[in-house]
Parts: C-alpha cells; sequence; structure tokens
C-alpha cells in the first residue's frame, strides 16, 4: 500500500478534526492476550505516519495501565494527536476483577485527575463517558464533565453507548463531539435510534470493534478454542460454540466482495463502516484495534475503498443473520436500554 495518509473528519460542531479512522488501543495491554510492547510502540508510530490521529483508551483498560503505556507515544507527539480517554467503569477495592459503573461528580473528579496524571499531559482532547449509570441523571453527569471544559482539563466531550434519548438530554446541556458504540456489519442496533439523532444534532460516531473484535477477519472463528485463556472474546456470546459456527458461515460475502477489490475481509468491513458516513449524512470515524504496524497499514488502506451498490446489498443482511448478543448482559449498552 502506498503511505499517503488518509482522508479527515471533524468530531461534531467544533469538535478536533481527525484522520477518518483512529485506532483503539485497548489491547495493546488490555483484554486480547499477550502483547509485545515494542511491537505495539511500532504500530502507534505507523499509525501517525498515515494520517491515523484520534488514539482511544480509556481508564478501565487493564487499571490505568493502557493510560501508562500509551503516554510516552503521547508526549511525543503531543500536537499531532487526539487524545481520547473514558471515566465510569470504577475498580472496586476488595474485588479487582470486577467494574461498578459510576457517573457521579465525585468520582468523575478523582477519575479525570488520575488520568491526566497517568497520561501526563494538562488536557485531555476528547473525554468520554464510558458506560450509563440509570440511577444517576444524564444531565448531572454532563453538567459535571461541562465543568472539566471550563477548567482547561478537557477540551471536548463524548459518551459511550447511550441511547438516543440520553443523547439529546445530555447534549442540550453541554455539545457532544462524539458518541461511541460498536457498529459494524456484525452490529447495527444504534441505527434505528442513536445514529439519527446524532446525524440531527451534529454528533459524530466513533464506532468501535468495527470489525467485529476480529472476527470479521477470519481471524477465529471460535473463541473458546482459538483463543487463549485471558481473552475476554471466550465470555462473548456470538464467539463461542454454536454461535461461532452460524457466524462464520456470514462471512462468504465479505470474502466476495474482497476478492473483487483485491483486498482483505477486514478492509470491506471496515469500508462498510465508512459508506455509513455517506449514507446517513455524519462524521463517521471508526477506531479498529491492533498491535501490528501490518495491520494499521491494512486498516488504513480501506478508508479509500468504494463499495458498489450491488456489494453493499449483498452485505445488507448480515447483521439480521448473527446468532448471539454482543454482551452476556445488554443492560450496559444502548441496545439494552432503547
Amino acid at each position: 500500500m502506498t503511505d499517503s495518509r488518509i482522508p479527515t473528519a471533524r468530531l461534531g460542531d467544533g469538535g478536533p478534526e481527525v484522520g477518518v479512522q483512529g485506532l483503539g488501543c485497548m489491547g495493546m495491554s488490555f483484554a486480547y492476550g499477550p502483547s509485545d510492547a515494542k511491537e505495539s510502540r511500532a504500530t502507534l508510530e505507523r499509525a501517525l505516519e498515515l494520517g491515523v490521529t484520534l488514539y482511544d483508551t480509556a481508564d478501565a483498560y487493564g487499571a490505568g495501565e493502557n493510560e501508562r503505556f500509551l503516554s510516552p507515544f503521547f508526549k511525543a507527539h503531543r500536537d499531532e494527536v487526539v487524545i481520547a480517554t473514558k471515566f465510569a467503569l470504577a475498580i472496586p477495592p476488595d474485588d479487582p476483577t470486577r467494574r461498578i459503573i459510576r457517573n457521579d461528580r465525585p468520582y468523575l473528579r478523582e477519575a479525570v485527575e488520575a488520568s491526566l496524571r497517568r497520561l501526563d499531559v494538562d488536557v485531555i482532547d476528547l473525554y468520554y463517558m464510558h458506560r450509563r449509570d440509570v440511577n444517576v441523571p444524564i444531565e448531572e453527569t454532563v453538567g459535571a464533565m461541562a465543568e472539566l471544559v471550563r477548567e482547561g482539563k478537557v477540551r471536548h466531550l463524548g459518551l459511550s453507548e447511550v441511547t438516543a434519548t440520553e443523547l439529546r438530554a445530555a447534549h442540550a446541556v453541554h455539545p457532544i463531539a462524539a458518541v461511541q458504540s460498536e457498529w459494524s456489519l456484525f452490529s447495527r442496533d444504534i441505527e434505528a435510534r442513536v445514529v439519527p439523532a446524532a446525524g440531527e444534532l451534529g454528533v459524530a460516531l466513533v464506532p468501535y470493534s468495527p470489525l467485529g473484535r476480529g472476527f470479521l477477519t477470519g481471524s477465529f472463528t471460535d473463541a473458546g478454542q482459538d483463543l487463549t485463556a485471558d481473552d475476554f472474546r471466550r465470555l462473548q456470546p456470538r464467539f463461542t460454540g454454536e454461535n461461532a459456527a452460524v457466524n462464520a458461515t456470514l462471512l462468504d460475502p465479505i470474502r466476495t466482495v474482497a476478492q473483487a477489490h483485491d483486498a482483505t475481509p477486514a478492509q470491506i468491513a471496515l469500508a462498510w463502516v465508512h459508506h455509513q458516513a455517506r449514507l446517513h449524512h455524519l462524521p463517521v470515524v471508526p477506531i479498529p484495534g491492533t498491535r501490528k504496524p501490518g495491520r494499521v497499514e491494512e486498516n488504513a488502506g480501506a478508508a479509500t475503498i468504494e463499495l458498489a451498490e450491488e456489494e453493499l446489498a449483498l452485505l445488507e443482511p448480515i447483521a439480521d443473520k448473527v446468532a448471539g448478543d454482543r454482551y452476556p448482559d445488554m443492560s450496559f449498552a444502548s441496545a439494552g436500554r432503547e
């Protein structure tokens, strides 16, 4: 592939301009089994060379370790990158394996200071509420987040896995630059309500897991058999047992389209996500995660692939045939509350 930089998009009205594809950094130190730190650092550098400027992390990824790992790269390229991190998944002191959703103001203030220290920066470019605590009014949480903007600790606000109603209520308190939700050929529930609301409000969509956590690439066919014991995909319903067997059969149309473009299935899956920006008339900046420079090159190549109408029609039925939910407990996702 060439070294030409990917196009850019703006996150929301008045938000930062970023490469039209970002990089999900979670797997570099959390959730997807063993990783090579040197290779991950090379991946970060290669992504930037290709015009990837939005780098996504969270305080919950490895209990802060992911933020610490990324800090030297961010410091070396502070004026070139847009740092996105998140709060809301608290670790109870009596059980470090659990996460508790907290959206209250005291926890938010504690969380942002901790992230600033780990990242070793003065300001976070895009600060997300990672998950929604329905017991705290979203207006209250976003009001507290807006205080961070006024204080100069945060530049722009984002929300993750919120419903359309929650997005509208939040946006009425303070402009929301981006909503992060799972969106892929396998996961399209947000198209019913969240995507139209975002388009109406001028909010960008930042799809996470646009490659179906790797399943759409064909890199594994059954998480229970193919992945290491510490890989959290083994706990997700659609990637094991009978569900995985059914879902593996759904990859054939993707392979067919890929062959026609002399591309990989991953590139076609990402090209489909990029197409949603034109279809729904809003900025869409997917954040595929990878730990390999070659993969980030492959992913970036998808940003300029144009899919024909007949190819889109071939891919259209896939999501309705997917077996299994994307989480064991869907109440933590927007679709579980819509």
